[in-house]
């Protein structure tokens, strides 16, 4: 059972004074990086290409309606994420899926209704998410995501998590429109870009942080770039399942993984871990 605890005077591992953690959690807010974790990720990364598409165009909402509506959902998920005590793999996904399709249209509206070109939208996320790293980091002497532990920590962690998703896809694009590739090698390339990090990390010693958030980065070019091989025209280089296809497949294999770790919690952070 999650309770809460009062930190005034920890010291960190290299003698420094941690960060005072007032009213901190016994218990991890996110999910442990398991196989698990990735999974759903490049799935609720596809579902969040292909659901953003199919309001953007089948329901007519439009770029503008779509991003408000998708907005004010993931506002009202993320209230009822950080009002739990605890992880709980239902509504962290949710608000995973929802944050999906928002970091992409704040990249698709960039691009396509105030004409931003890649270039300049790529470089404006890096930075912008290199800076929520230093502050994320110079407050709270971690950005270890093995203790997001108070609502600065998980409040730094989701702002890192949409402007990951905005990079990944103005990245994404660039990448995609000067290379010409299709949906399948484009899937392929970021594929072996994920490995390339996991090597990095598992051979070379890449510090584990930065590896993952790398890492995190490129899942969403991969779920993308997997989403419109499926939904998109056999014309188009697709395989012509459609949005609505594409979507309910994803969800279903989403819903049924989060109710199996609802289940199981074989993904929450074992406290001693995260101490």
């Amino acid at each position: 059972m999650t309770h809460e605890t009062s930190e005034t005077s920890a010291m960190s591992t290299a003698g420094r004074p941690a960060a005072p953690a007032r009213h901190r959690l016994s218990w991890n807010k996110v999910p442990e990086v398991t196989v698990y974790f990735w999974i759903i990720k490049v799935l609720c990364t596809t579902v969040g290409e292909t659901a953003a598409d199919l309001l953007n165009e089948k329901a007519g909402l439009g770029l503008t309606g779509v991003s408000v509506l998708m907005s004010a959902l993931l506002a009202v998920v993320l209230v009822v994420q950080f009002r739990t005590s605890a992880y709980r793999a239902g509504v962290y996904w949710l608000a995973v899926a929802l944050i999906s399709v928002v970091g992409t249209l704040i990249s698709d509206n960039l691009t396509d209704n105030m004409g931003v070109p890649l270039e300049a939208s790529t470089a404006v996320f890096a930075i912008v998410l290199a800076v929520v790293f230093a502050v994320w980091y110079r407050r709270e002497r971690t950005l270890s995501i093995h203790s997001v532990d108070t609502t600065s920590r998980e409040s730094f962690y989701w702002l890192a998590v949409l402007f990951t998703f905005a990079l990944g896809t103005a990245a994404g694009d660039l990448v995609s429109e000067r290379m010409s590739l299709g949906y399948w090698l484009a899937a392929v390339l970021f594929a072996l870009a994920i490995a390339a990090v996991a090597v990095a990390h598992f051979a070379l010693g890449l510090d584990a942080v930065w590896s993952f958030w790398i890492a995190y980065i490129l899942t969403r070019p991969l779920g993308a770039s997997i989403g419109d091989y499926l939904s998109q025209p056999t014309g188009d280089g697709g395989l012509g399942l459609g949005t609505v296809i594409t979507s309910a497949l994803f969800l279903a294999v989403i819903l049924g993984l989060v109710v199996y770790l609802g289940v199981t919690r074989r993904d929450v952070t074992d406290p001693e871990r995260a101490a």
